[in-house]
C-alpha cells in the first residue's frame, strides 16, 4: 500500500463517515478545529480506521498526539512501516 492509497482511504473515511467534503481534506487541516470533529467523533474515527486498514490503533499511546490529518496520514504510515500491514 503506497503513501497515496493512504490518504486516499484515509479521505475516504473523512468523506464517508464524516460528510466532509473533499476539498476541505488537507493534511494541514486540523481535526478539531477546522474539520470540526469532536471528542464522540474520535471514537468513531478509530473505529472506522481500524476497520480500513485493518489495524489495531485503539490502544496505541501516538494516537493522543494527532492534531491534523496530515499526522493521521503519518500514523497510518507508521504502522505500515513496523509491519502491521494494513489491507482494504
Amino acid at each position: 500500500m503506497t503513501e497515496q492509497e493512504i490518504i486516499k482511504l484515509t479521505n475516504q473515511v473523512f468523506e464517508e463517515s464524516f460528510e466532509i467534503e473533499k476539498e476541505k481534506l488537507k493534511p494541514e487541516m486540523n481535526i478539531f478545529q477546522d474539520l470540526g470533529l469532536d471528542s464522540l467523533d474520535i471514537v468513531d474515527l478509530v473505529v472506522a480506521l481500524q476497520n480500513k486498514f485493518g489495524v489495531k490503533i485503539r490502544n496505541d499511546d501516538r494516537i493522543k498526539n494527532i492534531r491534523t490529518l496530515g499526522d493521521i496520514y503519518k500514523f497510518v504510515l507508521s504502522l505500515k512501516a513496523e509491519g502491521a500491514s494494513p489491507s482494504l
